[in-house]
């Protein structure tokens, strides 16, 4: 038999933080579709969108967690429950993030300290309690949530920008120290997305042509499996050879 590359997923537990809505549940959906069970992180733990049904209706199963990322104490007991729930976490999706927008000379300390640890810090000690985990098992794979904001300046999004700009670099750091225990870190960079998140920023016909307009090649709002379908790669074996990249999902927008 030929030795192909294999995206299947199962035996695998998979922790998603933000998974309630957006992206977050794309990507739990696209990973138990895939084979994996599910972790999912919710910043209220009684508010699913449905999102655990779904994963158990594929015959996957899925473990609801309260977790609030910003909160660490309440993020690393989310993290040892899914580990003791299931016996292990072979992929972490960090994909909780967001940020204020305003011109850079208006910013105050607190909402950049906000934007920060949200994206950042929060990020970086998730990673780091599962990464500890991963060492045991003997590998394992992380994806970061970062933006093709890390990769050009936005007006009015500065603090956002240079955030999402510190996961990229954060993910190269995961990545070469701690591929000596079998971990690969990567990251995905996307572009606006149709989600609940964005939809009324894309509800105005200016801004909505300007970004179309900016998708300098494809010319069109992405879609969430775009996202999620590049995470599944990511988390599989079909990427074992990747880490410390980030992969921008923008439709063409940094080529330009």
């Amino acid at each position: 038999m030929p030795d192909l590359p294999s995206f299947d997923l199962t035996g695998k537990t998979a922790l998603v933080t933000g998974s309630a809505r957006g992206l977050g549940r794309a990507i739990a959906l696209a990973l138990a579709n895939a084979g994996a069970d599910i972790a999912l992180g919710l910043r209220d733990i009684g508010v699913d969108n449905g999102v655990a049904a779904e994963i158990e209706a594929m015959g996957r199963k899925a473990f609801k967690l309260q977790m609030n990322v910003i909160n660490l104490q309440e993020a690393y007991q989310a993290i040892d429950a899914a580990i003791a729930h299931f016996g292990r976490v072979d992929i972490l999706v960090n994909n909780v993030g967001g940020g204020i927008e305003g011109p850079l000379l208006m910013v105050s300390e607190e909402d950049f300290d906000g934007t920060v640890d949200l994206n950042v810090k929060s990020s970086f000690f998730v990673a780091q309690r599962v990464a500890r985990h991963m060492v045991s098992m003997g590998g394992g794979s992380i994806v970061n949530m970062s933006s093709q904001a890390g990769f050009i300046a936005l007006p009015g999004e500065g603090v956002y920008c240079l955030s999402k700009a510190a996961v990229a670099h954060m993910t190269k750091c995961m990545a070469i120290e701690w591929g000596q225990y079998g971990i690969t870190v990567n990251a995905v960079a996307p572009t606006f997305i149709q989600t609940d998140g964005t939809s009324d920023a894309l509800a105005v016909p200016a801004f909505k042509a300007d970004v179309i307009d900016r998708i300098a090649a494809l010319h069109r709002i992405g879609l969430p499996r775009e996202v999620s379908g590049a995470v599944v790669f990511l988390a599989s074996n079909a990427a074992s050879l990747i880490t410390g990249q980030t992969l921008l999902i923008d439709g063409g927008w940094t080529s330009r």
